[in-house]
């Protein structure tokens, strides 16, 4: 069985490509050039060092080793979807939009094809049912990642393999330790796939510039302050908004008139909501309830975290929406909410809030 190893120099995608190893094959190691680059501006990029990483796990196993460029379409699928929707005043899933469309998408379309399976150090696990390949949770619940494949298709995940999607992380750390893997000690990559070291705001400033406008509290209507743009700040937000006699939470958005609105005290009744609805569902493997016409109990993320929460997901039309058994805090349109199974076992798909 032929198989592309996606490798990115951190521990846990080495960890991938020694247990493909131990499991008696032959991967040939990948590493995607996504990053920003020089040319953008931007020179404090870590792509350099990961592939120095990379190319010594490739030495250490014997593996073939290839870089490959997908930049400009990492530009045209993520990075601008990114711009163009924290200019709509939405909130953005780049992470996920680098899964379906990059890792999973061109990667497959260019150089993937030739190989039977594409192995990555994503934590998630595959389940096959009846012949067909689920998309299923991780055994590390605080590292699971599942929600940012969200949107992959059901060609994608019947050809991924996830080699430590089984493990826990500390599990992880001491094989890469015990092989003496030189990304034993890096620590996890954090923050937006496509910035590295770049501020976020700094990114975004230099594509929407600044636009001062007002911080309004929700119930009053009284202005508080000023912020420089509606695109700098996200619903649920509470740091970074300079407002005494906090903590302040950022509730809403008015995109046309600039204007943000907040609410008051660590327990806002606005910041709350029990109605998920979102548009352009879209289910990974297959729709397991066909054409239903009352709602099904399910469990799902509206963010990255090991929690999931329970619900029932109900369709009208092309429109999907979750009502919450709990209160959700931040309902953010533009995320995507990610649905599960009952058991929080299988990732069924997501749609991306409204």
């Amino acid at each position: 069985m032929e198989i592309a190893a996606l490798v990115s120099g951190g521990v846990d995608s080495s960890v991938v490509v020694h247990r493909l190893k131990e499991a008696g094959h032959d991967p040939v190691i990948f590493y995607i050039r996504i990053g920003m680059e020089a040319k953008d501006g931007y020179v404090d990029c870590p792509s350099e060092e990961d592939i120095e990483m990379t190319s010594l796990i490739a030495r250490k196993y014997g593996c073939r080793f290839e870089i490959v460029s997908l930049h400009e379409e990492y530009w045209e699928k993520v990075v601008s979807y990114t711009i163009d929707s924290v200019k709509r005043g939405l909130t953005p899933n780049p992470d996920m939009m680098c899964n379906k469309y990059i890792k999973f998408g061109c990667f497959e379309d260019r150089w993937g094809r030739d190989f039977d399976r594409i192995a990555t150090g994503h934590y998630a696990t595959t389940t096959e049912i009846d012949g067909k390949v689920w998309l299923s949770t991780a055994r590390d619940a605080l590292k699971d990642q599942t929600d940012f494949l969200g949107q992959i298709t059901h060609l994608q995940i019947a050809k991924l393999m996830f080699p430590i999607g089984h493990l826990l992380k500390s599990e992880v750390r001491a094989i890469a330790a015990a092989q003496n893997l030189p990304s034993a000690q890096r620590k996890d990559s954090q923050g937006i796939c496509f910035l590295g070291k770049i501020n976020y705001n700094h990114f975004i400033e230099r594509y929407l510039g600044r636009l001062p406008g007002k911080i309004v509290e929700w119930e009053t209507d009284r202005v508080l302050g000023q912020h420089n743009g509606y695109w700098f700040h996200t619903i649920g937000q509470r740091k970074g908004l300079g407002l005494s006699g906090g903590p302040w939470f950022v509730i809403r958005k008015d995109s046309r008139q600039n204007i943000i609105y907040v609410s008051n005290g660590y327990d806002p009744v606005m910041q709350y909501g029990r109605t998920v609805a979102m548009q352009g569902f879209h289910f990974i493997t297959e729709d397991p309830w066909g054409q239903f016409a009352d709602a099904k109990e399910i469990t799902f993320k509206i963010r990255h975290t090991p929690e999931f929460t329970s619900g029932t997901i109900r369709r009208t039309g092309d429109l999907y929406c979750i009502e919450s058994c709990d209160d959700l805090q931040g309902i953010a349109p533009g995320q995507f909410a990610v649905v599960y199974d009952r058991e929080s076992h299988l990732c069924l798909g997501s749609g991306m809030i409204l």
